[in-house]
């Protein structure tokens, strides 16, 4: 993610805390956050128009992250997926990564391999 504009991540998880708290760690990096409470969040806001990169929670309310990643490829969306979870198993590891995620982080999340994995992207 290289270029003179500011990136932009679409943070997606059910819980307000963590994604206030990633989005502080993205914006102290020079990363601008945009926050979404659910993946039909993102979807309705139209989140995809606007991120260049998506951090999506893996299980949450509605749709799923993995879901999600469907939805996004399935329309044609390109932008790299990092897909972070609180249950982490071998199982969801290999259906994010075989769906298109570059990602699979566990939490609580390691903020210096989050902001390496995005300035990879």
């Amino acid at each position: 993610m290289s270029g003179s504009r500011a990136k932009t991540v679409a943070i997606i998880d059910d819980d307000r805390n963590l994604r206030l708290a990633v989005q502080d760690l993205l914006e102290t990096e020079g990363i601008v956050g945009e926050v979404y409470e659910s993946a039909e969040d993102f979807i309705s806001r139209e989140g995809y128009r606007t991120a260049d990169c998506v951090l999506s929670d893996l299980r949450m309310p509605g749709m799923s992250g993995l879901e999600l990643l469907k939805v996004l490829r399935a329309q044609g969306h390109q932008q790299p997926v990092l897909i972070m979870t609180s249950y982490a198993d071998a199982e969801a590891e290999t259906a994010a990564l075989k769906g298109g995620a570059l990602e699979f982080l566990s939490k609580p999340l390691n903020s210096n391999r989050l902001i390496s994995s995005i300035r990879r992207l």
